[in-house]
């Protein structure tokens, strides 16, 4: 029998490629969650309109599932993370609340709940899971953001450890690929640069918020769902925290150029030192994730950066 597996936030980035995925593969029957924008024509999906910030619609969309993949957040770039830090804050609380005490009330088998690594410090070294401390001060842009994730993945164990379910929390770096966000005011900086370069005039230049100097852990979107396909076959005990990432850092400077390069564009540089950005470096180690179900990383980022640059041509331009 089929295993049915609903994905909340089905038209944003992660939860759209993972919705494409998982409906070409025929153990599960798939069920995608939308509010704000309507869904899209694909076989094999039902959608679900609901507000995963109220419980009467979260518990009526997680009734009768096996699986939950918790894609929905609110989310936005730099520019937003800086300026209005309260939107990371009390939705993501809310709907994250609601949906794993409905998975545990309903009995679900399996949750997966993407995280990220705004609670780790700054490295010149690949950081591994355990490396964060609690007592450590959070990056100041960070806080509110660092914080509600913090929480969500100590809910998550919560509820592992009194509950049947199967919980996996992924700790992911930078995500880039198809379905990103391509609008400058609230994309991250790799569909903001995609955008900037794909729209420059042959020999024009771009603009490039902040210095370039700071670095990211750059990882393919196609990775990422691989790994959560992973986890949902092998995983074997009740609570995981997985680092998922490249492991290598790539400076936002190096970035832009490898795009520029990818183009085939002849393109200058300018940087605006008066924007927001956030100046750290960061990459992940992953070994404990390989060791535990066996994933690991296979897009470099060129190759993920070729891929990308092809679907927007096809798809945005």
């Amino acid at each position: 029998m089929k295993k049915k597996v609903l994905i909340c936030g089905a038209t944003g980035f992660i939860g759209r490629n993972l919705v494409e995925h998982f409906a070409k593969n025929d153990s599960y029957q798939v069920f995608a969650t939308h509010l704000k924008r309507d869904p899209y024509s694909l076989s094999n999906v039902t959608f679900l309109r609901a507000d995963l910030t109220n419980s009467e619609d979260v518990n009526r969309v997680v009734k009768g599932m096996d699986i939950i993949i918790q894609a929905a957040a609110t989310t936005s770039g730099a520019k937003e993370i800086v300026s209005k830090p309260h939107y990371h804050v009390t939705d993501n609380a809310v709907m994250n609340s609601l949906i794993f005490r409905a998975a545990y009330e309903q009995g679900a088998e399996h949750v997966v709940f993407f995280s990220c690594t705004v609670m780790y410090q700054p490295s010149s070294v690949p950081l591994k899971e355990s490396d964060y401390n609690a007592n450590d001060a959070i990056y100041p842009n960070y806080f509110g953001v660092g914080w509600t994730k913090v929480y969500i993945e100590k809910i998550c164990e919560f509820y592992a450890k009194i509950g049947s379910a199967k919980y996996t929390v992924l700790r992911h770096s930078n995500i880039y690929g198809p379905h990103d966000k391509y609008d400058l005011e609230k994309s991250h900086v790799f569909g903001a640069t995609i955008t900037k370069v794909m729209t420059a005039e042959e020999g024009g230049d771009i603009l490039v918020w902040g210095s370039g100097e700071e670095e990211r852990d750059l990882l393919y979107i196609d990775d990422l769902v691989r790994c959560v396909e992973t986890a949902l076959e092998k995983q074997e005990s009740k609570f995981e925290l997985f680092n998922v990432g490249l492991g290598k850092a790539t400076s936002i400077k190096d970035l832009v150029n490898l795009i520029i390069s990818a183009s085939g564009k002849k393109l200058t540089v300018e940087h605006d030192l008066s924007k927001p950005t956030i100046p750290t470096k960061l990459c992940l180690d992953c070994n404990k994730i390989k060791q535990a179900i066996g994933w690991e990383p296979q897009v470099t980022l060129k190759e993920g950066i070729k891929k990308t640059i092809c679907w927007y041509k096809q798809n945005i331009a």
